[in-house]
């Protein structure tokens, strides 16, 4: 059984990723619109922002990848949603393969395509004047961490690709996500907020994942900030996960 999950969703992630590469803007797409966020806030606002650090694209970088991710992400839900709306998921029934490869296909699509886009906006950072001083052991970590929310969020994006009635219901959902790291410390210190604002920017995920990125790219001691961004995104990837399963064993029942 395991043997036959891991071929039918190796064969079903092929699958996805030639549409994909048949569609390669939907990965431009994707990175375009972080990378004009990152260009607006270093070259216009910049300046203005006090961040103590040398570097603003430095500091901004962290926030803008978490933009990435959650703008990739909205793909899953439009794909899933077509292969709902297409009949292929009942076709797929009709046939001796794993049911639960047919997610994973798109989920593992998912992270294919998300780091090519992060490799994207890490590219156009690098032109940007990024630097950072991590050892390889602190990229590796920055890397797990990238990934595991990029799994986290595309399970999220799975419920609504299976629950959607439109392709704009689908895909809406991921907006408050790309507004999320607006409320964060992404773009400029939190101390520097009202309060309720500043009580929710740190105490929501997306500040606890910046402060510990942004501290692996500087080779600083992570503190505690590491093991709350593991705990949102674990906590996270299980609640999505276990909702999405019920919601796709009700679906092909």
């Amino acid at each position: 059984m395991t043997t036959h999950f891991f071929g039918d969703t190796a064969t079903l992630l092929g699958r996805s990723l030639r549409h994909i590469t048949r569609s390669p803007d939907t990965i431009i797409t994707t990175a375009v619109t972080p990378i004009a966020i990152m260009l607006m806030f270093v070259w216009v606002f910049g300046g203005a922002i006090e961040t103590g650090s040398d570097s603003y694209v430095d500091y901004l970088l962290p926030g803008i990848l978490l933009i990435t991710i959650a703008s990739g992400i909205s793909y899953t839900a439009f794909r899933l949603f077509q292969d709902m709306q297409g009949g292929i998921f009942e076709r797929f029934q009709s046939m001796p393969i794993a049911r639960s490869g047919v997610l994973w296909g798109h989920v593992l699509t998912s992270m294919v395509a998300n780091l090519i886009s992060l490799a994207l906006v890490m590219g156009v950072g690098l032109l940007m004047g990024f630097r950072s001083g991590a050892d390889p052991l602190a990229w590796l970590a920055v890397v797990g961490i990238l990934m595991l929310f990029t799994l986290a969020l595309t399970w999220l994006a799975v419920i609504p690709g299976l629950t959607a009635k439109t392709m704009d219901g689908a895909t809406a959902f991921s907006y408050p996500l790309i507004f999320l790291p607006f409320i964060s410390s992404a773009f400029a210190p939190t101390e520097t907020m009202p309060g309720p604002v500043r009580w929710f920017a740190e105490n929501q995920p997306v500040t606890a994942i910046v402060d510990a990125l942004r501290s692996l790219f500087a080779q600083q001691p992570v503190g505690t900030d590491i093991w709350v961004a593991l705990v949102w995104c674990v906590g996270i990837l299980v609640v999505a996960y276990a909702f999405a399963m019920v919601v796709y064993r009700r679906k092909i029942a």
